[in-house]
């Protein structure tokens, strides 16, 4: 019997051999148990949990009457865990296929489990894929028949996408919602109008739920905890949905007839300072805002600057009346090409028409800029300018839209470095407003000199029709005494001369309802210059004169009436016409003193009707 023999050598060897995988082995273990235990421990409690965010329903935008102009519909995201997928789910593909529109290849690539590579602060890491969205949109119908394949791997996370059923209307009052078709499902980032102003009461509190799961992928219902959304609040604007339509009707009609670059029409309240109809051209269909040029999304009535040319005259004449500085009888010459002011000798600006001596009345009837140039000399900068800032001008108007611009009303100091200031502002030139601003500084004539802040917005209520917060009137200041426009041949009444057979706007007035307002036609600055080719066509009036309930403004941004520049009084105070006609009709305004059919406005709060 031989003995076997094991040279040193190798003995040696595989004992190293030995050591190092025990080494290999303990260091693994080490590695495992002690180095990377926090980050291990996370991922087997993540690949055991579940969590869900539930979101929020946004509330609803609706108009005065509560015809919706703004809601939600529930559609569902749809995906697989490919982690959970088990033996036998493969066979039901084709019919998940068929009811979702996606190709069983596509399918069954979901399916497939895969590893997803992280960059974190201390290099990769390796997580399986938990969710792979199949379908990004489908219908609460066809979700509950694809339940019913019973493919447990398969389910829906409920989203909720914004809605405006009446298309554009209102489109800039309302502004729009992104969207984002990504993994991580977010109802989406509000973009102007009401939708970003109210965003803090509509958006609501998102809920969420979390269950853990067992070996087996199935929830334990123990370990659940959850928290219910809480939906978002509703928003009641001030706008009146058939006065809106209307609007849009009437500027859909002035881009067709005219060819303008762009149209506002704003429709108010003067009392309250509530705006019932607010339009723009160009414009845009929120439910497809990305379909736009990106300037069809901007509100013009807020964020664009126009010289008000001759509409500023109520400034400049409202000013000089309210100060005793003239009277409405008062003359002026107006066929002097210069005027003396503190020393200097100054041009004053030409007029349409050659005119000798007007009175105070006529200047305003006739929108006679040499006349208004010799009132607002009269006036001086210091005090014209303060009632110029008095009635908005320069300032923000307080509607709470995002993206209104303040306009530019120059400083004393400019006043005093150019001289031929105080000559081109009393007719609205170098000065540069929004139309909501010219619209509110009418609506401060139309409301006897108390000037009210614009707003948008009625109330906040919940589900159950319970107001939460309401937005009351609110009065900003006085800018003219009562008087002044209401005394006999004073304001008021040079207004509705405006409006009469000599007037300026004598295509804006109504058959047995007075009006009042004021035309402008003011030049545009092309290339540094006022271009005598390209204008602003105005018209901003109210009535009945006598107890004004609406006040309505019509800019018409070049217009072009057969090749040629349209005025004020020619393209926007006959649209201004439709408009009234139409909402004398449908609110039932009639005459003061006669009977008004309130009918119309049956369901309605008339504690604004006067």
């Amino acid at each position: 019997m031989s003995r076997a023999f094991i040279p040193p050598r190798r003995l040696g060897l595989m004992t190293t051999v030995i050591l190092l995988c025990f080494c290999a082995l303990f260091y693994r273990l080490f590695d495992l148990h002690v180095l990377r235990h926090d980050e291990l421990t996370a991922s087997a409690e993540h690949s055991r949990e579940k969590f869900v965010v539930e979101h929020a329903r946004r509330g609803l935008i609706v108009d005065r009457k509560g015809v919706v102009l703004a809601t939600t519909r529930t559609v569902v995201e749809l995906g697989v865990d490919p982690q959970l997928v088990v033996e036998g789910d493969e066979a039901k593909l084709p019919a998940l296929s068929q009811l979702i529109g996606v190709p069983v290849a596509d399918l069954e690539a979901a399916f497939t489990p895969q590893i997803h590579e992280l960059q974190t602060a201390d290099g990769s890491k390796s997580e399986p894929v938990r969710w792979v969205v199949l379908n990004p949109e489908i219908d609460e119908s066809v979700y509950e028949k694809v339940a019913a394949l019973g493919i447990k791997a398969v389910y829906g996370n409920r989203r909720f996408d914004r809605v405006y059923p009446g298309g554009d209307l209102a489109a800039h009052v309302l502004g729009y919602m992104t969207k984002k078709d990504t993994a991580e499902v977010k109802s989406g980032i509000p973009q102007g109008g009401i939708e970003s102003a109210m965003d803090f009461y509509l958006r609501g509190q998102d809920g969420w739920k979390e269950t853990e799961l067992d070996g087996h992928h199935h929830e334990l219902a123990q370990y659940s905890r959850e928290i219910s959304p809480t939906d978002g609040l509703n928003v009641e604007l001030t706008i009146d949905q058939m006065l809106q339509d209307y609007a849009q009707t009437e500027v859909t009609k002035l881009v067709k007839d005219y060819q303008p670059q762009g149209v506002t029409i704003i429709i108010g309240d003067p009392a309250t300072g509530e705006i019932l109809a607010l339009a723009n051209y160009p414009t845009y269909d929120p439910n497809h805002y990305g379909d736009f040029p990106l300037v069809n999304l901007k509100n013009r009535a807020i964020s664009d600057v126009i010289e008000p040319g001759s509409t500023f005259k109520i400034v400049t004449a409202a000013a000089a009346l309210n100060e005793g500085l003239v009277r409405p009888t008062d003359t002026f010459d107006c066929s002097k090409p210069t005027i003396d002011y503190l020393g200097r000798n100054l041009k004053l600006p030409g007029d349409d028409e050659h005119y000798g001596v007007l009175t105070v009345a006529e200047i305003v009837s006739r929108s006679s800029n040499r006349g208004a140039a010799n009132i607002g000399v009269k006036l001086g900068a210091p005090l014209l300018r303060s009632y110029a800032a008095a009635f908005g001008f320069g300032q923000y108007t307080g509607i709470g839209l995002p993206g209104e611009s303040r306009g530019v009303l120059h400083s004393l100091a400019d006043f005093d470095k150019d001289s031929e200031m105080i000559t081109r502002v009393p007719m609205g030139h170098s000065v540069d407003a929004t139309a909501l601003q010219v619209h509110q500084a009418m609506s401060t004539v139309a409301n006897r000199g108390i000037m009210m802040e614009p707003h948008l917005v009625r109330r906040i209520f919940d589900s159950s029709n319970n107001t939460v917060m309401e937005f009351a009137p609110k009065a900003v200041r006085r800018v003219i005494a009562a008087q002044t426009i209401m005394q006999p041949g004073f304001l008021n009444d040079m207004l509705c001369a405006v409006v009469g057979r000599d007037g300026t706007a004598s295509r804006a007035k109504l058959e047995d309802i007075t009006v009042a307002g004021k035309t402008g036609t003011a030049q545009k600055i092309v290339n540094g210059k006022y271009s005598s080719d390209h204008h602003v066509a105005t018209f901003a009036g109210y009535f009945p004169a006598e107890r004004p309930r609406l006040v309505i403004t019509v800019i018409v941004d070049d217009a072009r009436e057969h090749g040629a520049v349209a005025f004020g009084g020619t393209v926007s105070a006959p649209a201004f016409q439709n408009l009234a006609t139409e909402a004398v009709q449908y609110l039932g305004i009639q005459p003061p003193g006669g009977r008004s059919n309130l009918m119309a406005m049956k369901g309605d709060n008339l504690d604004w009707i006067r």
